[in-house]
């Protein structure tokens, strides 16, 4: 298989399962809640949510940018977005908007305020899914991420919980020693906090304003 017929396939996990996505994945709604409060969020922003699925990060959004901002959720699992769409409909969340494209290809309108990227590995070591998304962030917009990391070498239990933890919704584990690499590269005052013993993380950091190179991620620190 191709390294482009990887980025395009779409994981069991996010297309028979998606109706259990919710329950399933219900252990990293914690994670979820602090990525969003991790954002210093204001009334009327936008903000884009990189591989959104069925939408559990709407709500919590949404009551930071109140009924004038937006949430743009992009996701290319159709079974994800009609989840997500669903809930929208149900809830009257009228400043919802989806859009049913990979990352990399996603027409994305205008410009946003900040981006959420919620346990989405394989779309943050994708160099054309950040260039899409950090064409369409304005200079000084926030980005944050969380997910799973491998937790240091000796906690070999752990590892192991990780391991079969993501493998459902994780294609490819290079890059989960330090999932935030590229996108820090990207951004400016970056901060990485370790969650869970070491087994995840959060990252917030904002896009670069000035020529100068960003600053390096600061050492991950234990919540």
């Amino acid at each position: 298989m191709t390294r482009t017929d990887q980025d395009t396939r779409i994981l069991p996990a996010y297309a028979h399962q998606a109706m259990s996505y919710d329950s399933d994945t219900s252990i990293h709604q914690p994670w979820r809640q602090r990525l969003v409060e991790s954002l210093p969020l204001r009334a009327g922003d936008t903000v884009l949510d990189i591989g959104c699925g069925t939408g559990l990060c709407f709500p919590l959004l949404l009551d930071r940018v109140g009924p004038t901002g937006t949430i743009l959720g992009i996701d290319s699992a159709p079974e994800m977005l009609a989840v997500a769409r669903a809930k929208a409909v149900t809830n009257g969340w009228d400043g919802v908007r989806l859009v049913a494209e990979p990352v990399e290809t996603a027409e994305i309108p205008g410009m946003a305020d900040a981006a959420v990227f919620c346990a989405v590995h394989d779309i943050l070591q994708s160099p054309a899914a950040l260039d899409n998304v950090f064409a369409h962030l304005r200079p000084g917009a926030w980005v944050a991420a969380t997910g799973g990391k491998w937790p240091a070498a000796w906690q070999v239990p752990l590892t192991l919980f990780v391991r079969s933890l993501h493998a459902p919704y994780v294609r490819d584990f290079r890059g989960f020693d330090r999932p935030w690499r590229l996108l820090a590269n990207r951004l400016e005052d970056v901060r990485v906090s370790e969650v869970a013993f070491g087994g995840g993380y959060l990252a917030l950091g904002r896009v670069t304003t000035t020529a100068e190179p960003p600053r390096s991620a600061q050492p991950a620190r234990r919540w």
